[in-house]
């Protein structure tokens, strides 16, 4: 258990964020690299879900996104990376934390009463369409983490079968 938390609602989206992360790096420090980029699920449309590692492309390169959409809202310029496929789990490891850190630093420039936003013409308007608040696009990427770990942990039994 965490004996030291964040102050603040902004603290817990990002204390959550970082619990969600540890648990994806967990769930793939075991990985080999064999399984890493095996292919998982042939009859999926979804180019992301195929293997371990086209999931770790997609949650990597969408960690940043993330970040981004509210760095572009307080006035930033950051450009979204390009999914990198690695052979080796550690160096999405690497990535995982590099992505965080550059969360927690877009978050050095939100206030709390900045997280939610009820004026529809001020929330962050994503490529998929949705319109989110800067808390709600953050409940979001914690949810797609969780949801990418879960796959991950699915595939792994399948690897092992």
């Amino acid at each position: 258990m965490k004996d030291k938390y964040r102050t603040g609602a902004k603290g817990a989206l990002l204390d959550e964020y970082e619990k969600a992360i540890a648990e994806l790096i967990d769930c793939i420090a075991s990985v080999s690299d064999k399984n890493l980029i095996a292919v998982v699920d042939e009859t999926t449309t979804d180019p992301d879900c195929k293997s371990i590692q086209a999931i770790l492309a997609h949650v990597v390169r969408s960690a940043y996104s993330y970040a981004i959409y509210i760095e572009h809202l307080k006035g930033g310029s950051s450009v979204r990376p390009e999914k990198q496929y690695y052979s080796l789990a550690d160096e999405y490891i690497k990535d995982l934390n590099e992505a965080f850190e550059f969360t927690q630093g877009v978050f050095n420039e939100i206030k709390n009463n900045e997280l939610e936003e009820f004026d529809s013409a001020k929330k962050i308007s994503t490529a998929w369409g949705q319109c989110y608040d800067i808390e709600q696009l953050m409940e979001h990427a914690i949810v797609h983490i969780l949801r990418h770990r879960r796959q991950i942990e699915k595939f792994k039994i399948l690897l092992e079968n």
